[in-house]
């Protein structure tokens, strides 16, 4: 048993040796240095100083999107291959949200029955030519109401 420790202890002895060898011989390669000189420090420049007689100026505040605006980001919600017009198939794509709404028997699976009907309704309702397509002006009619928040009673 004493032989057999003396010679695992011996080999980790020599590993140990090549190890430390190997790694002072690779520590001994001549490193190349450049002849460039360090380069300059950047340029600190000064920062821009307010007007000191401006007490009290607030900064512009950012303006409101404008109800257009916010039409025009519906309709491109609703219209999915960018087209210009809402096809029949891609409002009623957009439908699948209100789940709850229209389970109308509430047993929380909504036949197709129920679906359909409300929203080829408001499909129907919201294409004036009839032509199967909603154009801007056709969507805009179907914005959703803004409730009027109550003021606080504070």
């Amino acid at each position: 048993m004493g032989r057999l420790l003396a010679g695992g202890m011996a080999a980790l002895l020599l590993v140990a040796g090549g190890l430390f060898w190997w790694q002072g011989r690779a520590d001994t390669a001549p490193v190349p240095q450049l002849a460039s000189a360090p380069p300059p420090p950047p340029q600190i420049e000064p920062l821009p100083q307010g007007d000191p007689d401006a007490v009290g100026d607030a900064p512009p505040m950012p303006g409101e999107a404008s109800p257009q605006s916010r039409e025009q980001k519906r309709f491109v919600r609703y219209d999915r291959n960018r087209d210009g017009v809402i096809t029949r198939v891609e409002m009623l794509g957009s439908r699948t949200k209100a789940f709850k709404a229209l389970d109308k028997d509430g047993d929380n699976l909504l036949s197709f029955e129920e679906w359909a009907a409300a929203t080829a309704d408001r499909f129907g309702v919201a294409d004036g030519d009839k032509d199967g397509k909603l154009t801007p002006a056709e969507f805009a009619a179907t914005a959703p109401k803004l409730a009027v928040k109550a003021k606080c009673k504070c």
